[in-house]
């Protein structure tokens, strides 16, 4: 199977404008810490210049002069006509060393699905949905081949519980270089997408005795709360605020898992600060508790720079749960966890015993397909489709309902949209359907906190025109509402 990889169109660099230090030396500080944590390898292509500046919206030049400074330092290796290239390895940090007191900074939206979503609506806005009319065959077509003429016979057997070693090694160079995982490849757990890797961990939380499970509210994982309940385990919800779950709440609850959607809070799209993720991890270490991180649409973000994953700063303690629903299409059924390594066994056993493993040619496919960059192109050329239809809904909502106060709208694929106080959000969601349009308020999805009424906006799907179709016959209703 091809082992080289094209350039890289993503990397996980956060920038700060206000720190005083420049540009250039703040992604040379960013790639460094990155090779020297491990998270990139020796021979892992670093995106072009010119891409890398656009996605951090500086200048080629600063780019150039971070990269320049690198090769010099002997990091890297850049060749006339090729790509820039990690020249040296490190092994990774410690588990526990990526983190020093203090943050430095399937999917959920695919398990409740709303009731009113079939036939006899004009227009859909649900949520958790992706255009698989997108979907990269022509690409997925050329990985199936090379799976199948060069993968050896012994890929074909019954293997580890963890995947194979091809995807789990593409997935930890992926996501270490992307969202700043410190993900070993031992510590890797295929599954079939987010709903099978909660029940699994769930499973191993409860014959390892745990009680109670936190979630935060709202929140659409029903998948964790239905198989919580049939494992005995108690559930309670943890208040979300403006950026996600109140860490001042954590202590009031005895809980021994929280999960969490920290890169952007389902359905209210905050972002978890710095300062809560270290809290959040203090919590976790106090309790000896296992933060399961749901990343569920971190790879889609429009106007804001990229925000890394939790698992980088305490591997002990946080189980990452990826997938490609929301990326490439749910009927993969292709997910993924990076688990704690006191849990990795167990996990990969409780795999086994479900089904035996995900299919293997599956799984070979997309390690060749994210090896050969073509994940990152596929991103790349889905972000403007998505931030156009984006676009369109914001524009819609300043025109024809401008007292809704959109929220989440920096990324994703769904927006929330605040009610004003008075307008009655399940009013407004029955107005909605006798007008043929179906959309979700928040308030089916709180587990015991009250809050305002809002409405869920999912545009992954939708044209722009029927997207400002939407918003009109929503307008219609809420007229209806506060006519009656």
């Amino acid at each position: 199977m091809r082992t080289d990889s094209g350039p890289a169109e993503d990397l996980l660099i956060e920038l700060d404008r206000d720190a005083g230090v420049p540009l250039h030396r703040q992604i040379e500080a960013s790639i460094r810490a990155s090779i020297r944590a491990g998270r990139l390898r020796a021979g892992a292509s670093l995106p072009p210049s010119r891409t890398l500046a656009a996605g951090l919206g500086v200048s080629r030049g600063v780019v150039v002069e971070a990269y320049q400074q690198l090769v010099a330092e002997g990091y890297l290796a850049s060749r006339s006509g090729g790509y820039t290239q990690v020249a040296v390895s490190m092994p990774p940090a410690a588990a526990g060393a990526a983190v020093s007191g203090a943050a430095t900074s399937d999917s959920v939206a695919s398990t409740a699905q709303p009731a009113a979503r079939g036939a006899g609506f004009r227009i859909d806005f649900g949520y958790g949905r992706t255009d698989v009319s997108q979907f990269p065959r022509a690409a997925w077509l050329r990985s199936v081949r090379t799976v199948l003429t060069t993968t050896p016979n012994d890929r074909f057997v019954y293997l580890d519980g963890r995947g194979v070693p091809e995807l789990r090694q593409a997935l930890c160079d992926y996501l270490n270089r992307v969202r700043g995982t410190l993900a070993d490849p031992g510590n890797v757990v295929v599954c079939n997408g987010y709903g099978q890797g909660i029940s699994l961990l769930i499973q191993v939380l409860a014959r390892r005795g745990a009680r109670r499970i936190a979630m935060e509210d709202p929140s659409s994982d029903d998948d964790a709360r239905v198989l919580a309940a049939a494992a005995g385990l108690d559930v309670v919800g943890i208040p979300v605020g403006p950026d996600g779950v109140r860490v001042d709440a954590l202590d009031l609850v005895d809980a021994d898992a929280l999960v969490l959607t920290p890169s952007h809070q389902w359905p209210t799209g905050g972002v978890l600060p710095a300062a809560a993720r270290a809290e959040v991890i203090r919590w976790a270490r106090r309790r000896g508790a296992i933060v399961i991180e749901d990343d569920y649409d971190a790879e889609y973000r429009y106007d804001r720079s990229p925000v890394g994953a939790m698992q980088g700063l305490a591997p002990e303690h946080v189980v990452y749960c990826g997938t490609a629903s929301k990326t490439l299409a749910p009927g993969l059924r292709l997910g993924w966890m990076v688990v704690p390594a006191h849990l990795v066994a167990d996990v990969a056993a409780a795999k086994l015993l479900a089904d035996r493993g995900s299919s293997v040619i599956d799984q070979l496919t997309f390690a060749d397909f994210l090896g050969r960059g073509e994940f990152d192109r596929h991103l790349r050329r889905m972000r403007p489709v998505y931030r156009r239809r984006r676009d369109a809904l914001l524009e819609a909502l300043r025109t024809h309902l401008p007292d809704l106060r959109p929220a989440g709208i920096a990324a994703g694929q769904h927006v929330v949209a605040w009610l004003p106080p008075g307008l009655d959000e399940a009013a407004v969601v029955a107005a909605a359907a006798r007008h043929g349009l179906a959309i979700q308020g928040v308030g089916r999805f709180r587990i015991a906190a009250a809050g305002p009424g809002g409405l869920i906006f999912g545009y992954a799907i939708l044209g722009e025109s029927a997207i400002a179709e939407g918003v009109a016959l929503l307008a219609a209703a809420i007229r209806d509402v506060r006519g009656s």
